[in-house]
């Protein structure tokens, strides 16, 4: 593990390599797990106040199901999650042109029309962050849906921390990051063995 500030980081992110590859998955992870997609409670409220502007982007179906029963439930860890179809997609997932299930949220984000990208879970992926006392850790999921993610990540060259700079500065910061990029560097020039 490597400490910076309050975040413990799996080492992990930096030997492992991923860049997702939807035109393979078809977005499986919208899909496929035990519950929809994990959020904090100030992204619940985001996106709730933000659903008007996000329901253009859903199916009938995922409108249907969120008018009939809601759009976040509580898992079996007692933390918000998006609510599913029977089917399992993700009440907030559509299917694109070419099959590929994307996201209403961030979909209604990337046109301008509300505030919030999506869930950070759903934006880190395939970075896990849970709590461990006082420290936030940050953890690499292994999946076998993303083996295609690995695959191109191992043919770019382009690790797990790369493929997530964006996320990654959403969520701990610029300063933060480029303090994990020093660390990568050194990571990797002490041969993995930091």
């Amino acid at each position: 593990m490597v400490i910076i500030g309050n975040t413990l980081i799996s080492e992990d992110i930096f030997d492992q390599e991923f860049i997702c590859n939807l035109s393979a998955c078809k977005g499986a992870c919208c899909v496929e797990g035990d519950s929809g997609a994990p959020a904090t409670l100030e992204e619940k409220e985001r996106i709730e106040n933000e659903l008007e502007k996000i329901k253009p982007y859903l199916t009938s179906a995922s409108l249907t199901a969120i008018q009939n029963n809601s759009t976040f439930e509580k898992d079996e860890d007692d933390e918000w999650v998006t609510t599913c179809l029977p089917s399992g997609e993700c009440n907030f997932s559509f299917r694109n042109a070419n099959g590929v299930l994307s996201c209403g949220i961030e979909q209604s984000f990337l046109e301008g029309k509300s505030e919030i990208r999506k869930p950070i879970s759903c934006y880190l992926y395939p970075i896990r962050v849970s709590k461990v006392g006082d420290y936030t850790a940050l953890n690499y999921h292994k999946w076998d849906i993303c083996s295609a993610a690995c695959a191109l990540g191992k043919q770019e060259k382009v690790a797990v921390y790369q493929f997530l700079k964006d996320p990654l500065i959403e969520r701990f910061g610029k300063d933060w990051y480029d303090e994990l990029c020093e660390v990568a560097v050194a990571f990797k020039n002490m041969g993995s063995s930091i």
